[in-house]
């Protein structure tokens, strides 16, 4: 399974599902698609998001309040595949999968018409049986690769990635920064030399500006804590506002059409 991305940068959209509700939710990524996000990921939210920050964390504790759990956000993603071909992968910790069972989350994966999955804590090395339950329903494996990654560990993350590689462009938790570095760059140089899938940068990345840079050397801008502090913000118009400030990314930089995934 690859993600289509094409032009570049295409925008791979995070919502924490759930914040503030589920229906809302549901109205925040139909706003994205028609506003030209290419991916979705869906952020099952979770009690000890370690590798967020405050925003998303934020996000995770309201979407929790609410009881959202991950049979939820699979249930919701259902619901928008019924109306769009938009590119989706489950965002989440290993925690809410291995409850589930990974036989039955690569299942539950495919029946909602899910593309593929991103699971932040589960390293490459110990992704064995989650592989062999993905890839035996065509399911796209999405893992970071972080600056810090030796090229021996890159390669490991290359070869066992499908859909796309998610480079993280900094150490660190998510959230938006006034510039990117230089090590998103390096990184994605580091990987071209062990893939030829598409590679989205993320974590920082929040205006035109830096979207615009992001396509010079990438496929792809992963956002996420400036579109889920953008909910935040707007209580009771959050889906235009998301719209607005998508479309406002093509200031600098044109934005790709929703795209459907292909195997």
């Amino acid at each position: 399974m690859t993600l289509r991305f094409n032009p570049k940068p295409s925008l791979v959209a995070y919502v924490t599902c759930g914040d503030p509700d589920l229906a809302t939710t549901r109205d925040i990524i139909l706003a994205a698609v028609d506003a030209s996000a290419a991916i979705i990921e869906l952020g099952v939210p979770f009690s000890d998001p370690l590798a967020d920050g405050p925003v998303i964390q934020r996000a995770s504790e309201r979407a929790l309040r609410q009881g959202t759990t991950l049979t939820h956000v699979l249930a919701l993603a259902k619901e928008i595949r019924q109306e769009s071909s938009v590119g989706m992968i489950i965002f989440t910790y290993f925690n809410p999968v291995l409850r589930m069972g990974l036989g039955k989350f690569a299942a539950a994966l495919a029946g909602a018409g899910i593309d593929g999955a991103l699971i932040t804590d589960l390293p490459v090395e110990e992704a064995a049986p989650y592989l062999r339950e993905m890839r035996q329903r065509n399911l796209a494996t999405v893992f970071l690769a972080a600056p810090t990654s030796s090229d021996e560990r890159l390669k490991r993350i290359a070869q066992a990635s499908t859909g796309f590689v998610y480079a993280v462009s900094r150490a660190g938790v998510t959230g938006a920064r006034k510039r990117l570095t230089d090590d998103a760059q390096k990184l994605v140089r580091r990987l071209r030399r062990h893939t030829k899938l598409p590679i989205a940068v993320g974590f920082g990345i929040s205006t035109p500006e830096q979207f615009a840079a992001v396509g010079k050397f990438a496929d792809a801008a992963v956002i996420g804590s400036a579109i889920v502090e953008t909910i935040e913000r707007n209580p009771g118009k959050e889906a235009e506002s998301v719209a607005q400030f998508i479309r406002q990314l093509s200031a600098v930089s044109p934005q790709p059409s929703a795209s459907k995934p292909q195997s």
